[in-house]
């Protein structure tokens, strides 16, 4: 039986993993396609970041009265929740693309609140198994031009795999999923959601 990682993606209030705070909360098992998606409120100490010219607000379409709404549950309480759907799946290995960004938080979190970690510490990176799949292909790395870095950021994993991404707001669960159809077609060759089937898999990712 292949085993595949749960994929997973957190929206957060910056990208200071002690001073910001997880707001929303997106995973896919791609082993039962079983989804979980939840979010809560802020904590009050927790701060809200300038991401590069945008505010956050503008980037994921919220205000700050509704990121830290009262009504809502505690970051606590969204994570048990999902800790509690971990556990139940069968591979506890993670994927995300940059997965130093939203482990990170998430087992930053969990010493915070002294929530026991369900998940593996080794993760799969969307960015690493784009990247060696890129140089088997053309024989180098993408590497940013006139830079000294990588390339591949998740605008350009989308472009290697055929995919475009239209929407002006993020959402948790929608980039999980989007990061598990490159994962199904970088490694499997295969389209994996129905509504990313209008995008054709490119001719050299295809098996």
């Amino acid at each position: 039986m292949i085993l595949n990682p749960i994929v997973l993606d957190i929206e957060t209030s910056g990208i200071d993993k002690v001073r910001c705070g997880i707001w929303q909360i997106g995973a896919v098992d791609l082993n039962t396609m079983e989804e979980f998606f939840d979010e809560c409120k802020l904590d009050d100490e927790d701060i809200v970041s300038i991401a590069g010219n945008k505010t956050l607000y503008e980037i994921v379409g919220k205000t700050e009265e509704e990121l830290r709404d009262k009504n809502k549950q505690s970051q606590k309480e969204l994570l048990e929740k999902f800790f509690r759907w971990l556990e139940e799946r069968k591979m506890k290995n993670l994927l995300c693309q940059n997965p130093q960004f939203d482990v990170g938080f998430l087992e930053i979190k969990a010493r915070e609140y002294e929530l026991k970690i369900p998940f593996h510490f080794r993760s799969f990176d969307l960015h690493n198994i784009s990247q060696i799949k890129y140089h088997d292909l053309y024989g180098k790395f993408m590497i940013r031009k006139n830079e000294d870095y990588s390339g591949m950021d998740l605008t350009n994993i989308l472009k290697f795999c055929g995919l475009e991404d239209n929407r002006t707001t993020h959402n948790a669960l929608e980039d999980a999923k989007l990061t598990a159809e490159c994962f199904s077609r970088l490694i499997y060759g295969k389209n994996l959601f129905p509504e990313y089937s209008k995008f054709e898999i490119p001719k050299e990712l295809r098996k």
